[in-house]
């Protein structure tokens, strides 16, 4: 057995917790009760890990405790004595019907996906489940309080269990229904793994998107006909390209246009530059096609200057019409700028004031980097202190604060070439 320390404990547990959840609720055919027994799990292994080592496969190992903790709950619950005959106790050593399998997260993902949930209440529940995030991790992703969070996954587990969903993948018929909703899930959980990270929290590790892309590759190996399938796997791919140049030697979150591309991963870039355009060759364009495709454009620059600025505008156009919504007009409007109309991109972002309260400190942080463009280095400082005040998360406030404070430097020193006094 294997030891761990804290932390290295901390990122086991949430790694392996999702496919325990998974293969339980597979046993039980209870989320609910499948959840509960595993945090019960949890708590056990963070006690008996660090004193007995990481057993060889903590999965199983999670479910076996879970199961046990669950058979004891319910045999001393009275009221629920009648079904104990349906439960099992497995043998610690032959864990073969309880062991995790690849179909059991991409089954309980769409169970979580079940018709008889709103999305408001799915989205937390599946980011919680099979993303093994946080209720925080969730709140800061989903813009929401962590009542809320609590609140609405409590709903979602009842509506499950009122509807008597079962525990399986979606027949033929089933698949268009929950699709969409489930791709949605998807590319939310891979957004949470890249997001700016705060140290310590959940959107600093990339454990939520590599589940992401490993889901979407058994969803794509079920069906590799459905073009959006492909196209969301090529925008989770192309985006996890960048993840080695994302983070700074101290810790610093690395926007796009400062990162070192040479350490790109070109392997993934390269897959996924040709799952997009195999997936666009069918005729069913679709949105995540096209975020996929403009991520591509990226990819294929050698730097900032030499990207193609106006074949992106051009796919940000076809998006608006396939998709249309504030985040897309905005990096419309920013990609309008950087092909050389930066008084035309500020206009467009001038147009989404009505949209201020919903794209938060984006506004602001887009309209700065456009006045920096322009050289009204005054204006860009106001502006990003403004997209500081307003970010929720840590590093994101950081690179803000930073870049208003390289707007102040350009200020000062023009005031001392001009034989003014810096303020």
């Amino acid at each position: 057995m294997a030891t761990a320390d804290a932390e290295g404990l901390e990122d086991l547990l949430r790694a392996h917790a999702p496919r325990a959840l998974a293969a339980l609720a597979r046993r039980l055919g209870d989320l609910a009760d499948a959840e509960d027994a595993v945090q019960e799990a949890l708590l056990a292994a963070a006690g008996a890990w660090p004193e007995r080592g990481v057993p060889d496969d903590p999965a199983a190992w999670l479910v076996t405790t879970a199961v046990r903790r669950h058979v004891d709950r319910v045999r001393s619950d009275t009221a629920r004595r009648a079904r104990e005959d349906a439960v099992v106790v497995a043998d610690p050593g032959l864990p073969t019907s309880l062991a995790p399998s690849r179909d059991d997260s991409l089954a309980l993902l769409f169970c979580c996906a079940h018709p008889a949930l709103a999305p408001s209440a799915a989205i937390p529940l599946t980011l919680r489940a099979v993303g093994g995030l946080t209720t925080p991790g969730i709140a800061r992703l989903l813009l929401l309080t962590e009542a809320a969070v609590d609140q609405r996954i409590h709903r979602a587990k009842q509506a499950i269990r009122e509807a008597g969903a079962r525990f399986r993948l979606p027949t033929s018929p089933e698949w268009p229904g929950r699709l969409r909703a489930v791709l949605h899930v998807l590319y939310l959980l891979a957004t949470a793994g890249n997001a700016p990270g705060d140290a310590g929290g959940d959107l600093a590790r990339g454990d939520a998107a590599a589940e992401a892309v490993r889901l979407l590759r058994e969803l794509d190996r079920l069906l590799p006909d459905e073009p959006e399938v492909g196209g969301l796997l090529a925008l989770v791919l192309l985006t996890e390209a960048r993840r080695p140049a994302r983070t700074g030697p101290d810790g610093r979150f690395v926007p796009l246009d400062e990162q070192d591309r040479t350490r790109w991963d070109q392997e993934l870039i390269a897959e996924g530059t040709q799952r997009v355009e195999r997936a666009m060759r069918r005729g069913r364009v679709g949105a995540y096609q096209l975020q996929a495709a403009i991520a591509a454009v990226h990819a294929e620059s050698s730097d900032l200057a030499a990207t193609d600025w106006a074949q992106i505008v051009g796919l940000y156009d076809v998006l608006l019409r396939v998709d249309p919504s504030p985040v897309v007009a905005l990096n419309r409007a920013v990609a309008a700028g950087e092909a050389g109309e930066p008084r035309a991109g500020l206009a467009l972002l001038d147009a989404l004031e009505g949209e201020a309260r919903r794209l938060g400190h984006r506004l602001p942080a887009a309209r700065a980097h456009l006045l920096a463009r322009l050289g009204d280095h005054a204006a860009a400082h106001e502006a990003y202190r403004s997209a500081a005040a307003a970010a929720t998360s840590v590093a994101e406030r950081d690179l803000l604060v930073l870049r208003a404070a390289r707007c102040r430097a350009h200020i000062s020193a023009s005031d001392e070439m001009s034989g003014g006094v810096p303020g």
